[in-house]
């Protein structure tokens, strides 16, 4: 396996920084464990430099209090290693994940970034949206599942994931956006051509507490996703007129945002036919057969639809009718 360094960034996580310590320091690996302490006030730091006391793997730094973006930024400039694996201070990771992840890096060099398959915990506390995300991100596996389902969600747990050091950097490594710093990460590396994939293992106990960023920053909330997506779509399909499938609250927000990023809606296809013969944002709203077979040659079909399942069944209907996922149509709901 190459050298690999673990990045830990930490921020009042006494409670739980053992536990997450302990689980990665218990697979043996060639390497450090960068410990950022991102301005703790509730001993944290004390409870790292215990362990850097007992395990000369352990790198106690400090970064500035200005959020996980900074403090990964500090972690990544001190690290040397080829590969560099996240984990969170929260989290427990199961032995031989991190070899796991590292040895597909390895293995493929088309691959930026491999994460395993996680479990959301405790369970009795874990709902059932969050139960169907970490099941449809679980689900993914290879390089062309991930390529298809980026601009729906993200779709690689962060902390479960080893990176490729020289693909973080070719995308410009950790980037403070206006959404999720994770998700930017693997939409600019599938942009840029470095795959993602997943090990077909639950290698990773993914803790879901109360003040997890996760529930807590503005960055993750559902109007910061829509903007994530038009923002990358927008870069894919390089100024190409857009028929957007899905002409309700969904299409219609994801319309909206593509429009601030300079696109034009050509039309929006939709099954219910009391839309149909409609307008929505001044394009016309028409049936599946009828949009197809008006819409410009060089245009892009986006699939928005909430319902579930029904991104499924859009996904069917348009590759029967000949187009090429990523090519002719893009998933974005």
């Amino acid at each position: 396996m190459p050298r690999l360094d673990v990045l830990l960034p930490f921020r009042n996580a006494a409670r739980t920084l053992d536990d997450a310590l302990a689980s990665v320091l218990g697979e043996p690996w060639d390497g450090v464990l960068l410990a950022v302490d991102d301005g703790s006030t509730d001993g944290s730091d004390a409870v790292v430099a215990r362990w850097a006391r007992l395990d000369a793997r352990v790198v106690p730094l400090t970064s500035v209090g200005r959020g996980i973006v900074a403090a990964l930024g500090t972690g990544l400039r001190v690290s040397r290693a080829e590969i560099v694996a996240r984990m969170d201070a929260d989290d427990v990771s199961a032995p031989g994940r991190l070899a796991r992840t590292a040895e597909a890096l390895a293995g493929d060099a088309s691959l930026g970034a491999v994460a395993c398959q996680v479990r959301a915990v405790p369970e009795g506390a874990v709902g059932e949206g969050l139960r169907r995300y970490v099941a449809w991100q679980n689900a993914l596996l290879s390089a062309d599942d991930h390529a298809r389902a980026v601009f729906v969600e993200s779709p690689l747990c962060h902390p479960a994931t080893a990176l490729r050091r020289a693909a973080l950097d070719d995308v410009g490594g950790f980037r403070d956006v206006p959404w999720a710093e994770d998700w930017d990460l693997w939409l600019r590396m599938t942009a840029a051509g470095h795959g993602l994939a997943k090990v077909a293992e639950v290698l990773f106990d993914w803790r879901h507490l109360p003040g997890r960023l996760t529930f807590t920053d503005p960055r993750y909330a559902p109007a910061r996703m829509v903007e994530a997506r038009a923002h990358y779509l927008a870069d894919a399909v390089r100024g190409r007129p857009l028929v957007v499938w899905g002409a309700g609250q969904t299409g219609r927000r994801l319309a909206r945002a593509l429009e601030g990023n300079g696109m034009h809606i050509h039309a929006f296809i939709d099954i219910d036919p009391q839309k149909i013969g409609r307008r929505a944002r001044g394009a016309p709203i028409l049936s599946c057969d009828d949009a197809l077979a008006a819409r410009p040659r060089d245009s892009a079909v986006v699939a928005a639809v909430g319902a579930r399942g029904a991104r499924e069944l859009v996904r069917a209907e348009l590759l029967a009718r000949g187009l090429v996922e990523l090519e002719d149509f893009f998933c974005a709901a």
